[in-house]
């Protein structure tokens, strides 16, 4: 990925979950609980998530890197990841609720650090990430959703969810078109991302994100002199 964006949408680092009410608690479950819904000691935490990590990479690269080049490097035994990991479809929902995870995150964070047009734009942009990694692990994901019904579906239900709480405030600041919805959104920066499989089709999509983002500016009441460094 080449802007900070995209990439810092799907790292994550383990902590605990935060006191902060408009935390998701949920976002440092995978980091944080073991196979079994126990919680990990805090060095059992770091290598689970560290494994995570790897994967990510690895199946983004090759949805067929074999467990143990996983476990080699992450820097743990093939034990290790077995007992985080019991079968390989598990570490492909861990991956993939991670990406969820960090998306969804985001969009609480962003609006602390931005103005409502930016915090949307951002996390518009990191959509491009999460969406690099599920195309990587996109045939193995149908072939689960059969069996996980509530996972998909709730993932899905956090996905609008994350646009929503992006996009109403920039619609309040009147920065964005009134009209604009959160299925809407995510459903148009889903197609962008399907169509561009590859690392140079990632970055069109940047772009092409970049014109959604303006799109969503036309005709809104505050959009004129918006994003003033963009426009420079």
């Amino acid at each position: 990925m080449a802007t900070s964006g995209s990439a810092t949408a799907t790292k994550r680092t383990p902590t605990s979950a935060s006191s902060d009410p408009q935390t998701p608690a949920n976002a440092a479950d995978s980091a944080t609980q073991g196979a079994c819904g126990k919680p990990l000691r805090a060095d059992a935490a770091r290598n689970r998530q560290k494994l995570v990590d790897v994967a990510t990479t690895a199946f983004t690269e090759d949805v067929d890197t074999p467990l143990d080049e996983i476990a080699k490097r992450a820097g743990v035994g093939i034990g290790t990841l077995y007992r985080h990991f019991p079968t390989r479809c598990d570490l492909v929902l861990a991956v993939y609720g991670d990406q969820v995870a960090g998306l969804e995150q985001r969009s609480y964070d962003l609006p602390k650090e931005l103005e409502p047009g930016e915090a949307l734009h951002e996390w518009m942009r990191g959509f491009v990430g999460y969406y690099a990694v599920k195309m990587g692990l996109i045939n193995l994901l149908r072939s689960m959703m059969q069996g996980n019904p509530e996972t998909f579906e709730s993932a899905r239900n956090r996905m609008r969810e994350s646009a929503a709480r992006v996009l109403q405030p920039a619609i309040d600041a009147g920065v964005v078109r009134p009209d604009a919805t959160a299925t809407e959104l995510t459903r148009a920066l889903g197609g962008v991302c399907l169509a561009s499989s590859t690392p140079e089709g990632q970055e069109t999509s940047l772009a092409v994100v970049d014109l959604i983002y303006d799109g969503l500016r036309f005709g809104a009441p505050n959009s004129s002199g918006l994003d003033s460094s963009r426009d420079a």
